[in-house]
């Protein structure tokens, strides 16, 4: 049975609601969701459907199922502020943008942190040239054991916490640092969503906060400059020297979280302004 992950820090009325990545977990988001709400947010972690339990949990659960996780946070939520921004890691990314694309009353502001349209980062296997196979490779049921397993650095640039982060991956624990490896299945779903994404970004009407590595491992800065080049709302460029793909808590977690902070206050400094 997979035990919830989710974390809820209450605080002022503008709400920032954090979406984790593909095979990962909440925990992944903490950090930054404690620095948010240290600068007076209230910060709600979502745990995605499949995720936290077993391969096979996740191989069970379809990116429709992904994305009814965050629509539901986001419906919840809604009722407790009055400025809710969304901020998602790497396929956490995609979900945070089509949420504001289905969803264009309900969000203030996007945080789109190390966007994963596809793995083509420095250090993802040549056979992800072949995504596009997988989606026909799950629905005939092949190859349902596979799995790309993660290589170091794990997106971190930080050595501790990379020695920690494996240690954790390889111990067991889902709920704690994500499964060790991304099942072919699994990412036959992300092609999807991706493909699904693509076409919903020019409905994203919503101001972004783009955040990405310049030499992330797992996502190659280019999938930061598809969301910039075709989504509608005014666009914000953070690019960071210092880390790889896991921004949220790599070794300039400090900045993405003050520059996603100060980028919602004046979102809503500004609202407020208007409706006064």
């Amino acid at each position: 049975m997979i035990q919830s992950a989710d974390f809820r820090f209450e605080g002022s009325a503008n709400g920032v609601l954090l979406i984790h990545g593909l095979t990962g977990t909440p925990t992944e988001m903490r950090v930054l969701g404690r620095s948010l709400h240290r600068q007076g947010f209230s910060v709600y972690g979502v745990q995605l459907a499949g995720h936290c339990g077993s391969e096979e949990d996740l191989i069970a659960s379809r990116w429709q199922d992904w994305y009814a996780s965050v629509d539901a946070a986001a419906a919840h939520m809604r009722e407790q502020v009055d400025h809710l921004f969304v901020a998602g890691l790497s396929m956490g990314a995609l979900l945070a943008l089509l949420l504001a694309a289905e969803r264009p009353g309900w969000i203030s502001g996007v945080g789109v942190l190390g966007a994963t349209f596809r793995y083509n980062g420095w250090n993802t296997p040549w056979t992800s040239c072949f995504s596009f196979l997988l989606p026909a490779m799950k629905r005939f049921g092949i190859a349902r054991k596979k799995m790309f397993m993660e290589e170091p650095p794990y997106g971190l640039r930080d050595e501790r916490l990379r020695s920690q982060i494996s240690a954790a991956m390889q111990s067991g624990d889902s709920a704690a640092a994500g499964l060790p490896g991304n099942p072919w299945h699994a990412l036959a779903e992300l092609y999807l969503l991706s493909r699904h994404v693509r076409r919903r970004l020019p409905q994203v009407q919503a101001p972004c906060l783009i955040a990405h590595a310049t030499e992330d491992d797992i996502a190659h800065v280019r999938n930061a400059y598809l969301v910039a080049g075709r989504v509608s709302g005014p666009v914000e460029m953070l690019l960071l020297e210092n880390s790889y793909h896991m921004i949220t808590i790599d070794r300039e977690r400090k900045l993405v979280a003050n520059r996603l902070a100060e980028f919602c206050n004046r979102i809503a400094a500004a609202d407020n302004a208007l409706a006064a």
